[in-house]
């Protein structure tokens, strides 16, 4: 069975809990991603997503360029091991319902990312039945179903404006 290390991304970019919103946005952009870790030197003190960025930080009012990432940050972070075996970390992602763990070494330090995208295009045909089973567990619903759910209202649920001048045509 293979572990970790044989299909995980290293040298990812990092960012700091002092760098901005605007700095994790760019690179973001820039990297085609949508989750950075955040460490404090060679240590994982978090991630950042850009769901963090747009809850956190655009929907509460404060402003990208000189808002820290400190205050945005998922601390609490489901992490593996290089040296895991790779069944496990599948299983543990299916169980999480995330699709990307941060990689430690054996000093816990950051070494890199695994996502399902890695372990899908790195491993054999035989191994791709438990990425599959993963994808499937992430997959399901958390919440109530959206067929049939009512439109949020007002201006910040992306409904009816309160101002009917505002409202759009169709």
């Amino acid at each position: 069975m293979s572990k970790v290390s044989d299909v995980m991304t290293r040298g990812v970019r990092t960012l700091t809990p002092e760098d901005s919103m605007l700095q994790a946005a760019q690179a973001m952009e820039t990297l085609d991603v949508g989750v950075i870790p955040v460490c404090d030197g060679e240590r994982l003190v978090g991630l950042v997503t850009d769901r963090d960025l747009v809850l956190r930080g655009m929907a509460q009012g404060y402003p990208a360029d000189t808002t820290r990432l400190d205050g945005m940050i998922t601390r609490e972070v489901q992490c593996c091991h290089e040296d895991d075996p790779l069944d496990e970390v599948l299983h543990k992602m299916g169980d999480a319902a995330v699709r990307r763990l941060p990689v430690l070494d054996a000093e816990h330090r950051l070494v890199g990312m695994v996502t399902l995208g890695d372990v899908a295009a790195r491993t054999s045909a035989a191994e791709h039945g438990r990425t599959g089973q993963a994808l499937s567990d992430i997959s399901q619903p958390t919440g109530p179903a959206h067929a049939g759910a009512p439109r949020a209202t007002g201006t910040t649920g992306g409904g009816a404006a309160e101002d009917p001048s505002q409202q759009l045509s169709s």
